[in-house]
């Protein structure tokens, strides 16, 4: 089996590496690039993703690479990311320009960059397809398949994953991985009611003993298995990165956790980017902490309304048909209470003291931020849910002004 990588930031870096350190050969890791550029740039480092850690620098080869390539109408070429630069990597034949069906992608991209790159992809994708989506903020999910896969005959399998991994980019297929976390991820409810959690309920096995099984998802007798068999395979190689700490829960649990996430993110990220900071140097005052504080009652009461509201309401809307038991959101869980919230974010804040946020990097650089994933997400919740969230919007607007105005060398 082939696994993509879309994103070869610090995330997908390290991803890449990892998988490749599980993976036997036969199964390829194609690298998906920006430019023929990028990939000059990996054929100078013999092809090998490099991960330092306290000092330690390992590194992995093995990789395949594609490019997004302007001037086909396919939108893809395939091109070796190791050996000599030859002149057919300049005039890709119509097999490379063609590529073939993606079974596995993951997307560890920008936030903001997810749609308009799986559109390009869209050809080679189908209802058989697994997509884990690996990103900050929330709300690439619900766009994509309000905008892209919009009938749910041909919509891929979906992993939602959420990351507290720190990692940063030393050089091109160079990464710090700078802060050891996790990886928490589960899989979206199935559009023809699939329970991939079956074995959490059975109530003929011990309580002690129920865990998600893979054979939930399918298994070789399944009449179905072609359909599944990528989206189990992808969550068996997932389960196997011990190294990032990967788990698989209950979609339900991984909500909690991409909830947690985004409050933070919606904190740390737009205060650092406009002040000029780092994490560490935030909640040192009486003023960040007011902020924190506001953003945490806005961010816990639209969360509460949100529960409160319908225990399906994230699926509702987007005109997905499943079984209530699939996704026990009934009860409104303690960790997306104010105080807890409050909590992570400066814990976060603490652990990631000396990091540099994506936020601020974008903002130095004049690109775009993802501050409608995080602070748009939140602000989303609240204006469905009728929540008032005047500190959340007022960072939003500072980040898109800061944006906006040609920024000196801080």
């Amino acid at each position: 089996m082939r696994f993509y990588i879309l994103g070869l930031g610090p995330i997908g870096s390290l991803l890449a590496y990892n998988l490749r350190a599980v993976l036997p050969r036969n199964h390829a890791i194609t690298l998906i690039h920006k430019s023929k550029k990028q990939v000059k740039v990996a054929r100078a480092e013999g092809g090998a993703i490099s991960v330092e850690h306290k000092g330690v620098l390992r590194s992995q080869k093995g990789f395949e690479a594609e490019v997004f390539e302007p001037r086909s109408n396919l939108g893809m070429v395939m091109l070796p990311v190791t050996g000599e630069v030859s002149s057919d990597d300049e005039t890709p034949t119509q097999e490379q320009k063609r590529g073939e069906p993606i079974e596995a992608l993951f997307i560890t991209t920008k936030a903001h960059a997810t749609s308009v790159a799986i559109q390009r992809l869209l050809p080679r994708l189908s209802g058989s397809s697994t997509i884990v989506l690996l990103q900050n903020g929330m709300g690439v999910y619900e766009d994509l398949i309000q905008k892209v896969f919009r009938n749910p005959d041909e919509r891929p399998h979906f992993i939602l994953g959420s990351n507290t991994h720190g990692a940063w980019l030393k050089g091109f297929y160079n990464v710090v991985h700078a802060g050891v976390g996790e990886i928490d991820f589960g899989i979206a409810p199935d559009v023809r009611n699939r329970d991939y959690e079956a074995t959490l309920s059975n109530e003929s096995v011990p309580r002690e003993n129920r865990e998600l099984q893979l054979d939930d998802i399918t298994h070789p007798n399944d009449p179905s298995y072609e359909r599944y068999r990528s989206l189990r395979h992808t969550v068996a190689v997932l389960r196997s990165l011990d190294a990032l700490n990967v788990k698989w829960k209950p979609i339900s649990d991984v909500q909690v956790s991409m909830r947690r996430k985004v409050v933070v993110n919606s904190v740390i990220n737009p205060l650092t980017a406009i002040m000029g900071c780092r994490n560490g140097e935030l909640f040192k005052d009486d003023a960040s902490t007011r902020i924190l504080h506001h953003v945490c009652v806005e961010a816990a009461a639209a969360f509460e309304a949100q529960y409160k509201a319908d225990t399906q309401t994230w699926l509702d809307t987007l005109g997905v048909e499943v079984d209530k038991s699939q996704v026990p959101l009934g009860r409104f869980p303690p960790a997306l209470g104010r105080k807890r919230l409050m909590e992570e974010v400066l814990r976060v804040a603490q652990v990631t003291g000396g990091n540099i946020s994506s936020m601020l990097s974008d903002v130095r650089k004049g690109r775009q931020t993802e501050v409608e994933f995080m602070n748009g997400y939140l602000l989303g919740l609240g204006t469905q849910y009728n929540v008032p969230m005047p500190t959340t919007t007022v960072l939003l607007n500072l980040v898109k002004m800061r944006g906006a105005i040609p920024i000196d060398q801080m």
